[in-house]
C-alpha cells in the first residue's frame, strides 16, 4: 500500500509539473498588438520585442518571465530596466491582454503565424532606414494631426528629399526636430546618445514656469516657486511623503494643502507596487487627520508619472463611484478616427482613511500628462472640486516610445482619455472653474500667489471661517 501510495504521489507530481510546463509554454508564439504597433516574439522564458510599421521594424529588446502568475497573471516578464508588465486572458488562447504596471489601460493581443514579413529584414541602419522609422511611426500613430491642421504626408515628402546617403547625424536630428516641433505637444521627444542631444517642447506660451522669467522646468520641483507658496501661508514646514514627492500640512486651524509634485518616484524600491505601498501609507496618515475640514490640492507644478496613483488619490476623495475616463489607442495605420476598444477606469470610494469635504484644486501650464489625469479623474466627484489657475499643458497619452536603427529614441503621443461625454482635452489642456494667472512675473516679483488666495476664500466661504 506504501508503495502503491508513494507511486501514486509521484505520478500526481508528475502530471502537476506537465500542467505546469503546458501553461508556462502556452503563450509561446508570436504576438501582435492591436493598435500600438508592437509584436511580441516569446519563447519559454524569453520574450522579444519589435517595433513595426506598415514598412519597419526595429527590434526593441528583450524581456524575462519571472514566474510570477497570481492576481489572474498568465505570466509576468521583466525588462533589464525593471519595467513590468503581465499577461491576462483575453478571451482564447489567440487572444490575450497585456498590462504594464503603471498604465490605466491595457493591450490587446492576437497570436499571429509568423513575423511580419518587414521584420524578414529588419530595417537598415541608414539615413534613409532611420527616416523610414520616424515618418511612418508617426504616419501610424499620432492622434493630432487634424487638429494642429498639418498635412503629414507633404511635411514627409519635402523632408524626404532632403535625405540622401550622406547625410549626417546632426543634419538628421534638425531635420526630425523640425518636422515635428510645429505640433508644440509636451508628449514629443527625440534623443541620440551619441550625438549627446535631445529636444522636447511645450505648449506656446508655457515654455517656462513664469512667463520666461526663471527657466528651470522640465524639472518637476522648482524650490523658488514653491518657497513662495510656503512662506506665505505655511508657518511650519510641511510634511513629506512618497521622496517628497506627497508634501501635506495645514494653511490653519481646519483647512488642509496637499501639493503634489508628480505621480512617480514614492518609494527608494523600484516599480509600480512599492510605489503604491508607499502611496497608500502616506493618504492613510494624511486623510486620518481629524481637523481637516477642507482641503487644497496643489498641482501647479506637477510633472506627472503613473495615471494608477492619481485613481488611488480620488478615491479617497470619492462619495460615490463615478466613471473618471475612457482610455483609447489609435488602432488603425491609415485612419485616424479608428480607436482601440475603449478602457473604462472607474473611480469608487476607498474603506481606508478618506475625506469627503469641499476640495480646491490648483491647476496650471505645468499641471502635466498624469497631473492631467488626475485633474480629469477629480471632475465627477461630488461634491465638485472647484479648478483655480490656468489651463494644464494639454497631454495625456502614455507615451508611445519608439527607438531607430541608430540607437536613438522618440516618442510621440497615441492614445486618448476621453470624459463619460467623450470630449477630450489634448492640445488644449482642461480648463479652470475660475481663471487665475499661474506664478506670473509679477506676482512671483511681490512675492505672491493668488491662486492660494481664492482657494482660501472660497473654502472659508464653504466651511464658514
Amino acid at each position: 500500500m506504501q508503495g502503491i501510495l508513494i507511486r501514486s504521489f509521484v505520478l500526481l507530481i508528475g502530471v502537476a509539473l506537465a500542467t505546469a510546463s503546458v501553461r508556462a509554454q502556452s503563450l509561446d508564439g508570436i504576438w501582435r498588438s492591436e493598435g500600438y504597433g508592437l509584436v511580441y516574439q516569446i519563447k519559454g522564458p524569453n520574450l522579444k520585442t519589435f517595433e513595426v510599421t506598415t514598412t519597419t521594424c526595429v527590434n526593441d529588446g528583450t524581456a524575462l518571465r519571472d514566474g510570477t502568475v497570481s492576481d489572474g497573471r498568465e505570466a509576468t516578464f521583466k525588462t533589464a530596466d525593471s519595467d513590468v508588465f503581465f499577461v491576462r486572458s483575453g478571451g482564447s488562447a489567440d487572444h490575450k491582454v497585456m498590462h504594464t504596471e503603471g498604465s490605466a489601460s491595457d493591450v490587446r493581443i492576437d497570436r499571429i503565424a509568423q513575423l511580419p514579413a518587414v521584420c524578414e529584414h529588419p530595417t537598415p541602419n541608414t539615413p534613409a532606414g532611420n527616416f523610414e522609422v520616424f515618418v511612418r511611426t508617426w504616419s501610424e500613430n499620432y492622434i493630432l494631426f487634424d487638429q494642429a491642421a498639418i498635412d503629414w504626408n507633404a511635411v514627409v515628402e519635402t523632408n524626404r528629399r532632403k535625405i540622401t546617403a550622406d547625410t549626417s547625424s546632426a543634419a538628421l536630428f534638425d531635420i526630425f526636430q523640425g518636422m515635428v516641433e510645429p505640433f508644440h505637444n509636451r508628449h514629443v521627444f527625440i534623443e541620440a546618445p551619441d550625438l549627446k542631444r535631445d529636444w522636447a517642447t511645450y505648449r506656446p506660451g508655457t515654455e517656462h514656469a513664469i512667463k520666461g522669467d526663471i527657466q528651470a522646468f522640465p524639472k518637476n520641483e522648482n524650490p523658488f516657486l514653491i518657497e513662495i507658496t510656503d512662506q506665505a501661508y505655511f508657518k511650519t514646514p510641511l510634511l513629506k511623503f512618497c521622496n517628497g514627492n506627497l508634501q501635506y500640512g495645514h494653511v490653519d486651524g481646519n483647512i488642509g494643502y496637499l501639493r503634489i509634485l508628480r505621480f512617480s518616484h514614492y518609494a527608494e524600491q523600484r516599480g509600480f507596487a512599492a510605489g503604491l505601498v508607499a502611496l497608500q501609507s502616506a493618504l492613510d496618515q494624511i486623510f486620518s487627520d481629524a481637523k481637516l475640514k477642507a482641503l487644497i490640492i496643489d498641482v501647479r507644478l506637477n510633472s506627472g508619472g503613473d495615471d494608477p496613483y492619481g485613481l488611488e488619490i480620488a478615491s479617497r476623495l470619492a462619495t460615490k463611484e463615478y466613471l473618471a475616463y475612457t482610455k483609447q489607442a489609435r488602432a488603425d495605420a491609415e485612419d485616424r478616427n479608428k480607436w482601440t476598444p475603449g478602457d473604462k477606469s472607474i473611480v469608487r470610494p476607498s474603506s481606508r482613511p478618506s475625506f469627503h469635504g469641499p476640495v480646491v484644486e490648483l491647476i496650471g501650464p505645468h499641471t502635466i500628462s498624469a497631473g492631467e489625469t488626475f485633474t480629469q479623474a477629480l471632475m465627477g466627484r461630488t461634491p465638485h472640486v472647484v479648478r483655480i489657475g490656468e489651463n494644464t499643458q494639454g497631454v495625456f497619452s502614455d507615451v508611445l516610445g519608439r527607438s531607430l536603427p541608430n540607437g536613438w529614441s522618440f516618442g510621440l503621443p497615441n492614445e486618448v482619455f476621453r470624459t463619460p461625454e467623450g470630449k477630450i482635452f489634448d492640445g488644449t489642456g482642461i480648463p479652470p472653474d475660475i481663471e487665475v494667472p499661474v506664478f506670473a512675473s509679477s506676482d512671483v516679483a511681490t512675492r505672491r500667489d493668488p491662486a492660494m488666495s481664492k482657494a482660501l476664500e472660497i473654502l472659508r466661504q464653504q466651511t464658514g471661517q
